[in-house]
């Protein structure tokens, strides 16, 4: 089985009607293109502007039902396509940051609200995310099963982590931030601990503090039929704008997890107390 991911590097904006207009088109695109899953950058409907204000943020936040949202879920319906679209959301107090997966048939399959805010940041203004999710995704070629973590959670292992012990095979990460070599080490490595495919998109350089270089890491460090290590990484768009295609061998991924030793092969997890200590 493979399946085909789009990363929709493009350079956004905060007018809600060209983010609608312009992520539709891309969508049509990656369906041209062959896609069976299309990934936006983090918060796509505000390309990731962030008001101070709190009439302003709440103007420009929107419900999961807003005509925004269930416009790429009828698109993914049209498109036969999967779509990850991502969304400043309306919430009380404050909004999130989320994004929402609409299989091939305009169902929704995935909801996650960013867990790691930026808080020491511009996202002080938002909520919190409350629980990392997988579910069974459905394609063409049959069904893999996904979870999403959103920018600044890559920092953390133990994002990746649940995901992985949750079955993520795929992990789908909208971004929007400068991926230099340390981040996109940061992403490799949670693809090899936990032998967990990631996917990421970022805003294209262009946007304020983004440069591009959206990636796909497969997870697979070696092959037993083969000599030595193979990259993992299978994708790292350039920085400039474009619908950026690339193939993920989910049966190789499979045939790896099986006999290979990291993921929840040896975790000792009574070991881990202090991880959840609070300090």
């Amino acid at each position: 089985m493979k399946i085909k991911i789009a990363f929709i590097q493009l350079v956004g904006c905060k007018e809600l009607e060209k983010q609608y207009q312009n992520g539709q088109a891309a969508c049509r695109k990656a369906k041209q293109m062959g896609a069976d899953i299309a990934l936006f950058p983090e918060m796509w409907s505000s390309g990731y502007y962030l008001p101070q204000d709190e009439y302003e943020l709440r103007a420009l936040s929107i419900a999961k039902q807003s005509s925004f949202v269930q416009g790429f879920k009828a698109l993914a319906k049209e498109l036969d396509m999967a779509i990850a679209i991502t969304f400043l959301e309306r919430n009380d107090p404050k909004p999130l940051n989320s994004v929402v997966l609409f299989d091939r048939n305009g169902s929704e399959v995935l909801h996650y609200s960013k867990v790691h805010t930026c808080a020491f940041d511009l996202e002080k203004v938002l909520s919190a995310g409350e629980e990392f999710r997988t579910a069974k995704l459905e394609t063409a070629n049959g069904s893999i099963t996904v979870g999403a973590m959103i920018c600044y959670d890559r920092e953390f292992p133990e994002s990746a982590r649940i995901l992985m012990l949750k079955g993520a095979e795929l992990i789908l990460a909208p971004n929007a931030c400068p991926m230099e070599i340390n981040r996109l080490c940061a992403l490799r490595t949670r693809a090899y601990e936990n032998m967990t495919a990631v996917a990421t998109c970022n805003y294209a350089q262009g946007q304020p503090d983004c440069n591009g270089h959206s990636t796909l890491f497969d997870g697979v460090a070696w092959l037993r039929e083969e000599e030595g290590v193979r990259d993992m990484c299978i994708l790292e768009a350039p920085e400039a704008e474009g619908i950026y295609l690339t193939e993920l061998d989910v049966d190789k991924l499979r045939s790896y997890r099986e006999c290979e030793v990291m993921g929840d092969k040896f975790r000792r997890p009574g070991m881990y107390g202090e991880l959840v200590k609070k300090q």
